[in-house]
Order: structure tokens, then C-alpha cells, then sequence
């Protein structure tokens, strides 16, 4: 039986992937216009935003945690940037002030998370709510913030192509990549495994867990706000009230779709590679069918429990890890 259970994990990611094939199949034959280039264009733009977000988030699934501030930690830190280089400042400060804001926003979910044993849902929940709150209240004059022309010397991560290619994949390519390494060809990568698989025995062995639970949030944040970076480069702007358009779930639903288990220890970067596609696929064909905005939150609440309820069975809690409580 154990067994089964174990080809059914290695199976979840080639299931996803040939889902996904078929769904742009069934699009690009039913639906006018998915086809285009301009539409496949908005969707891998789309799509490479909702990728680098799920890697992060992916890093502390697999620890064993999650991560729901990491929408504010897209949009504030970038705020804080682009209104800094806006006042006057040069852009190198802007960008050191943005991302020590988001390493500080990661510090403070680990140490609450590590040291305080605060379960990750509700410290990450207060910490996006707070840094919003502080962002939109206090930080920022405007809700909507321009993209200041002293940034155009990074704009290209989110603007043009090459050979056809967007840069903004580029960018999710080579996060990916990095990401990859990181937990395939590190140490600290390894640990992050170890803790998600079994935390005590992972303590047991001498990995200094506190400290590893710190990196990841902060690792996370970082990456939201890169994330933030090209999608405001994109644009040319970034809404900060978009910490409210619940595109946490999305990111949650690439990451737990692609097969990452929320029991922690496993999955990968090829796992956020097709959850995102088909994430971004799904919407992008609900978008063109002008879906209205509650029944793509509706249709998407579905799909999350039923791949939290996938996850469940091809990832079934252990006795180790039922000891290690709640996310």
C-alpha cells in the first residue's frame, strides 16, 4: 500500500502537466481569441508574476509552513522603492531600503513563527495584514504609484523580449533555476526538507532549525518582492491595495496543485512549473469567457479544497508528523 501511495506522488506532477496540455487544448479550439498572440503574450506575463510568488511560497511549504503576508511583502517593499526614487533618492537606495523592508518582514514571521511558536497561518496572516495596513496608512500617499523613469535602468525585468520571449519569463526562468539549486544542491536546502519531513528528528540531528525557519520566511519575502519588481515594471505602477484582491489563494493553489503536500518534505520547482500553467491557463480562459470576478473566487475555492483534499490522500500525515502540530 505504501508503495502505491508512493507512485501516486511521483504521478501527481505528470497528472498536472497532461491536464494542463489538454485544458489549452480544449481553450485554444472552444475559446476565440486564446489563441492570439497579443493574449498569449498578457498570459506567460501573467503567469511569470503568479511562478516566481509560488517559488517562494514553495520554500516554506516544504518546510513545513506557509506564507500569507507574502502578497504585502510583494507590494509595500516595491512601494517603498519606487516612492523613495520618486522623493529624490538615488535608485541604489531605494532598492537597499525595499529589501532590507522585506527581509525585516521575513525576520519578523520566522522569529514569531520560530521562537514564539506562533502557527504560521495566523503569524504570517497579522504580519501581510500589519505591513499592508502600515503601507497603505502611512507609507504611501497614493493607493496607485508610478513607475519613476530614475528606474527604467532595472525596468527591462518586466518590460520587452527577446527572440519573442518576455524578459518577465526570463526572470521566472532564472528565479527558478536559482531556487532549484538552492534546494537541490545546498545544505541549507537539504535542511529545509529535513525540517518539513520531520522537525524533531531534523533538531535531533543537530540541524540549527530556528535559524533555517528564519531563512525561509525571509527568502520568501525577498522573492515576493522581486516578484513585485517586475510586475510594477510591467505595468508601470504598483497597486498597493492589491494585497486585497486575494491572489494569496492563487499562489497557495499553484504550490498545493502542483503537488507540493502542505505535511512538508517534499516536492520541488517543477511542481510550481505546472501548477502555474495550469493556474494561469484556467484564469486566463475565464478572463476571455468574462467570468465575473465572484465565480472565478468561487471556481478557484473549489479547485484549492480539491487539491487540498488530493494532497491529503497522496500526502497522508505520519504519526511523526502529526506531532509536529498544525501550519
Amino acid at each position: 500500500m505504501k508503495a502505491i501511495i508512493q507512485n501516486m506522488k511521483l504521478d501527481q506532477q505528470a497528472i498536472v502537466a497532461v491536464l494542463f496540455g489538454a485544458i489549452f487544448v480544449v481553450f485554444a479550439l472552444v475559446l476565440p481569441g486564446f489563441l492570439t498572440f497579443g493574449n498569449l503574450l498578457a498570459l506567460v506575463r501573467s503567469v511569470s508574476v503568479l511562478g516566481i510568488l509560488g517559488l517562494g511560497m514553495a520554500i516554506v511549504v516544504i518546510g513545513r509552513g506557509i506564507d500569507l503576508s507574502m502578497i504585502a511583502s510583494l507590494a509595500i517593499p516595491t512601494g517603498v522603492v519606487m516612492t523613495l526614487v520618486i522623493a529624490g533618492y538615488p535608485p541604489g537606495v531605494g532598492l537597499f531600503v525595499g529589501l532590507a523592508f522585506a527581509v525585516a518582514i521575513g525576520v519578523a514571521n520566522g522569529i514569531l513563527v520560530a521562537y514564539a511558536e506562533i502557527p504560521p497561518l495566523f503569524t504570517t496572516l497579522a504580519v501581510g495584514i500589519g505591513i499592508a495596513g502600515i503601507g497603505q496608512s502611512g507609507l504611501f500617499e497614493y493607493d496607485i504609484i508610478p513607475w519613476p523613469p530614475e528606474l527604467n535602468v532595472i525596468a527591462w525585468i518586466g518590460r520587452g523580449s527577446i527572440v519573442g520571449i518576455p524578459y518577465s519569463v526570463l526572470a521566472f526562468v532564472v528565479a527558478a533555476f536559482l531556487v532549484h539549486v538552492f534546494l537541490s544542491r545546498t545544505r541549507l536546502g537539504l535542511f529545509i526538507y529535513a525540517i518539513g519531513d520531520n522537525l524533531a528528528a531534523a533538531r535531533n540531528a543537530g540541524i540549527p532549525v530556528r535559524p533555517i525557519i528564519i531563512l525561509k520566511y525571509v527568502m520568501a519575502a525577498v522573492i515576493a518582492m522581486f516578484a513585485g519588481l517586475v510586475l510594477s515594471a510591467s505595468s508601470s505602477s504598483m497597486d498597493t491595495r492589491i494585497f486585497n484582491l486575494g491572489w494569496i489563494y492563487d499562489v497557495i493553489l499553484v504550490v498545493v496543485l502542483g503537488g507540493i503536500g502542505l505535511s512538508g518534505g517534499r516536492g520541488g520547482v517543477a511542481n510550481v512549473i505546472v501548477g502555474t500553467l495550469l493556474i494561469g491557463t484556467i484564469v486566463n480562459g475565464m478572463t476571455i469567457l468574462n467570468v465575473s470576478f465572484e465565480a472565478q473566487s468561487l471556481i478557484k475555492g473549489l479547485v484549492l479544497l480539491a487539491a487540498i483534499l488530493l494532497d491529503s490522500i497522496l500526502n497522508p500525515r505520519n504519526e511523526e508528523t502529526a506531532k509536529q502540530g498544525d501550519i
